[in-house]
C-alpha cells in the first residue's frame, strides 16, 4: 500500500501548484415535491433498521462464499438507486455526495463496496477479478436487496459504469433505469483519447518520465504520483487544488485496493493496460432498451464526445453534460450532475422518458 499512502502525501502536499480554481460550492437542485420525512424514514418491515440501513449480503463465487456491505439510505417504493463504485477496487465512500442531494428529493439508494474494496470481503485469489463474475455479484445484490422492474435504477461511476453496462447486457430485464456516470463504452477509445487528446496536452518532459517510471513498472515509487497529481489528475480526476479535495474522496483514494486495480485497470487513470484493456461494447449498445442516461465531463478523462454517442446507441438514451466536470463530475460540476440526475430519475418514474 506505499503507492497509496504517498497519493495522500502528495494531495496534501501539492496546494502550490496551479490547477483550475474550485468551483463556486453549488446549491442543490429544488425537489418538484418535497418528500413527507416520515415516508422517507420509515423503516417499518425492513430488517436493517438495527444497522442503520447496513447489510452484509452473502455472494457465491466460483471460489466459494463472501460478504458484501450495503447501506440503504431512505425509502421509496418506487425509486431504489444501488451505487456501483469505480475502480476497480476503489469503495463506495466517494459517493457520499449523494447525501446532500438524493434524501431531499426522496430518493432511496444504496452505497455497496465491490468484492475486494473497503468494507466487503478481500481475498487474495487473482481469479475473482473478472468483468463476468463482478456482473453475478451485483445480480445477488439485487436479489438479496429485492430490487426489480418497478423501482431498480443502477448507477455506474467509471469503472462502475462499464460494469453497468455489461449488466444490463445480462439482466436489463431487472432494471427501471441506468445510469452511466463518466465512462465510455470502448476501452481502446479511451486509450486513444489519452494518447491522441490528453498527453499532447501535458508537459513533455513530465510525460516522458511518467513513462519511464510505468516501463520500469515502479509504481511504488513516490515520484509516480508527485508527478501524476499536479500534471494529471487535477486537471481530468478532480479539478480542485489537492488540498480541497472532499473528505469523501480522499479516503476513497486511501482505500484503493491495488490488488483489484492494477490487474484489471492498471497502475493510474491516464490509459488502461489491464484485463479491461480490450472491452468494448460500443457494437451492443443498441441492445440495452432500459431508459439510460449517461453522464460526461468536459475535461473528463473519458472522451465527452464518445459519452454523448453512447446516448444516440441506445434504445432510451439522454446525454448530461458537465461543462466545468473532469472525472469526479459529481464533485467540480455538481449543481450541474446531480439536477440532471434527479430529471432523469423523475422522468423515468413519471412516464415521460
Amino acid at each position: 500500500m506505499k503507492r497509496l499512502a504517498c497519493l495522500l502525501v502528495v494531495l496534501f502536499s501539492l496546494a502550490a501548484c496551479s490547477p483550475p480554481a474550485p468551483p463556486t460550492p453549488p446549491a442543490p437542485p429544488t425537489a418538484p415535491t418535497a418528500p413527507a420525512p416520515g415516508a422517507y424514514f420509515d423503516n417499518t418491515g425492513r430488517d436493517d433498521v438495527l444497522s442503520g440501513g447496513v447489510r452484509q449480503i452473502t455472494i457465491d463465487t466460483p471460489k466459494g462464499k463472501f460478504k458484501v456491505w450495503t447501506k440503504r439510505v431512505g425509502n421509496n417504493p418506487k425509486i431504489k438507486v444501488l451505487l456501483l463504485h469505480g475502480g476497480p477496487g476503489a469503495t463506495h465512500e466517494y459517493f457520499e455526495a449523494f447525501d446532500s442531494y438524493f434524501p431531499k428529493e426522496g430518493i432511496e439508494y444504496y452505497y455497496y463496496d465491490q468484492l475486494g474494496s473497503a468494507f466487503s470481503d478481500q481475498p487474495k485469489d487473482g481469479s475473482l477479478w473478472e468483468l463476468p463474475r463482478f456482473v453475478e455479484e451485483v445480480e445477488q445484490v439485487r436479489q438479496a436487496l429485492k430490487l426489480d422492474s418497478s423501482n431498480f435504477y443502477l448507477l455506474g461511476h467509471s469503472w462502475g459504469g462499464l460494469l453497468a453496462i455489461e449488466y444490463a447486457l445480462k439482466y436489463q430485464q431487472h432494471l427501471k433505469g441506468m445510469v452511466i456516470s463518466n465512462m465510455m463504452a470502448s476501452i481502446p477509445a479511451y486509450a486513444a483519447y489519452a494518447e491522441k487528446v490528453l498527453m499532447p496536452a501535458m508537459d513533455q518532459k513530465v510525460l516522458a518520465e511518467i513513462k519511464a517510471i510505468e516501463a520500469k513498472k515502479d509504481y511504488d515509487n513516490p515520484r509516480y504520483m508527485e508527478l501524476l497529481v499536479p500534471h494529471f489528475y487535477v486537471h481530468h480526476i478532480l479539478r480542485m487544488p489537492p488540498d480541497q479535495w472532499p473528505d469523501p474522496v480522499n479516503r476513497a483514494f486511501a482505500r484503493i485496493n491495488k490488488e483489484v486495480y492494477i490487474p484489471m485497470q492498471g497502475p493510474s487513470e491516464m490509459g488502461t493496460s489491464g484485463k479491461l484493456e480490450k472491452w468494448d461494447r460500443v457494437a451492443d449498445l443498441e441492445k440495452i432498451k432500459v431508459p439510460t442516461l449517461s453522464i460526461g465531463g468536459q475535461h473528463d478523462t473519458m472522451d465527452p464526445k464518445h459519452m454523448e454517442m453512447i446516448a444516440t446507441k441506445l434504445g432510451k438514451g439522454r446525454y448530461l453534460h458537465c461543462p466545468q466536470g473532469s472525472h469526479m463530475s459529481m464533485y467540480d460540476d455538481q449543481a450541474t450532475y446531480f439536477t440532471g440526475l434527479v430529471q432523469f430519475i423523475r422522468d423515468v418514474d413519471s412516464g415521460k422518458f
